[in-house]
């Protein structure tokens, strides 16, 4: 899997999405779902920045492809049900969230996990 790239489509979607949310929603959204797609943006764009290391660091040997997994799918569960949310989707898909933050954290915990343990030495 080339992560690296799927790093630079997300963060392409990072910007793409919070532009939209600035300008595109702003109307017609509440300032809470405003602050849901904020949220939902930021994080994407920081998880992708993170996704973008973490592709170099499992090219260099010092991680798993398991912790880019983790990140990508906490990234499309968190943000995505921020941003369903602002675009509509009932309330209780906010229970979904922290899935997807769950997820990235793990994430977060595996790549400490694997440097220490592939680590060159």
């Amino acid at each position: 899997m080339n992560w690296i790239a799927i790093a630079a489509i997300n963060l392409a979607m990072a910007v793409a999405l919070g532009a939209f949310g600035a300008h595109g929603i702003k109307a017609i959204a509440s300032a809470e779902q405003l602050a849901w797609w904020h949220t939902g943006a930021q994080y994407l764009f920081y998880h992708a920045l993170g996704l973008l290391l973490v592709g170099l660091l499992i090219k260099l040997g010092y991680t798993t492809q398991t912790t880019a997994w983790l990140l990508q799918i906490g990234i499309i569960i968190f943000a995505g049900s921020l941003f369903a949310m602002t675009l509509g989707a009932p309330r209780w898909f906010g229970a979904i969230t922290p899935i997807g933050g769950s997820l990235m954290i793990i994430g977060w915990v595996w790549l400490a996990i694997t440097a220490f343990k592939l680590a060159p030495r």
